[in-house]
């Protein structure tokens, strides 16, 4: 059953409170919503980490992300893909590495750029010690610089739609179809999580990292050196961003544009927050949380709500759980 949720006359046209949507929904938003998060979790995985060791919010890393999208569009048509063309007479095995190669170089694009912005950004200002405030207006117009150099080179009108992988659906999920795109994407965020978070825990660059996340100065006493653990740290944040922007491309063929990662990027910080920030497995869920609640939110109120829906479901957390969900930062997680 449909009900309109009235304030004033003027609100009925834009305030929907549809039931009878949101259950016949529930399961396709439930899929949409696991693969968006899946995107925001990729992205948030960056932002937790650079939390973690250097309590920097790195607003750049949204442009980090971008960067990756732009690559792989780029290595794509570089290799004979055609905007607005299905690729035909191609066999599934040469697309496979096609997909591949744009990941990849996406992945070396978004590490290069993140350890462009800590080196040229960031490393000058910890050898001033300036304090935290200026970092955060620097990592703003770092965000800003990036976008404007791609709105000079590329314009401001997204790139036409490069259609990289046919989406064909696998299986249905009760009245949903899942597409092979959507599986891509949630095993990638699951197994990058869990392949950093392992990085983290087991090797010697990882043990070097939670020290230093855990207390820089002890650390580098006992001969960890941090600035190669903090360059380390953007880099592997810019290449899970990178990975993540490249089959975002393949999902949603016409989102490569200069600032297209922009809001991207603040829903992966909301997330990171939402699960814990500075906590790896956290920026998963806080991710594919918040996926889903702007999902179900724009088919119960519309979706002119759904972004509004993303930051109250922030505010609400924040209120009863400050740390986030599982809280546990970096330096202090378990080994």
């Amino acid at each position: 059953m449909s009900s309109t949720l009235a304030v004033t006359p003027m609100a009925v046209d834009w305030i929907g409170f549809d039931t009878s949507a949101f259950v016949d929904l529930f399961w396709p938003n439930t899929v949409q919503g696991l693969a968006f998060g899946s995107v925001y979790a990729l992205i948030a995985i960056g932002y937790t980490l650079v939390y973690g060791v250097l309590r920097l919010i790195n607003f750049a890393h949204s442009e980090v992300f971008i960067t990756g999208s732009f690559a792989a569009y780029a290595t794509l048509r570089l290799t004979g893909f055609e905007p607005g063309v299905v690729p035909g007479g191609v066999s599934g095995f040469e697309i496979a590495l096609y997909a591949i190669l744009a990941v990849a170089v996406a992945a070396l694009a978004s590490g290069g750029t993140a350890l462009v912005v800590e080196r040229v950004a960031y490393r000058p200002l910890r050898g001033r010690n300036a304090p935290p405030l200026v970092f955060l207006i620097t990592a703003i117009g770092a965000s800003l610089v990036i976008q404007q150099l791609y709105f000079n080179f590329v314009g401001q009108n997204a790139q036409p739609a490069l259609f990289v992988v046919q989406q064909n659906v696998q299986f249905n999920l009760f009245s949903a179809p899942v597409t092979n795109v959507q599986i891509l994407l949630f095993v990638a965020a699951i197994v990058l999580m869990f392949a950093v978070d392992l990085f983290i825990r087991t090797t010697r660059l990882g043990r070097g990292i939670r020290a230093v996340a855990q207390d820089p100065t002890t650390a580098t006493l006992m001969g960890v050196n941090r600035e190669r653990v903090f360059m380390l740290t953007f880099v592997i944040g810019g290449i899970v961003a990178g990975i993540g922007a490249a089959l975002y491309m393949m999902y949603r063929p016409a989102t490569v544009l200069y600032n297209g990662g922009f809001l991207l990027g603040i829903k992966a910080f909301v997330a990171a927050v939402l699960g814990g920030i500075g906590n790896l497995r956290g920026a998963l869920l806080g991710g594919m949380i918040l996926g889903l609640a702007e999902n179900y939110g724009q088919t119960l109120f519309g979706g002119q709500w759904k972004d509004v829906v993303a930051f109250v479901l922030l505010i609400v957390i924040l209120m009863f759980r400050p740390t986030g969900i599982l809280g546990e930062s970096m330096g202090r997680a378990r080994v």
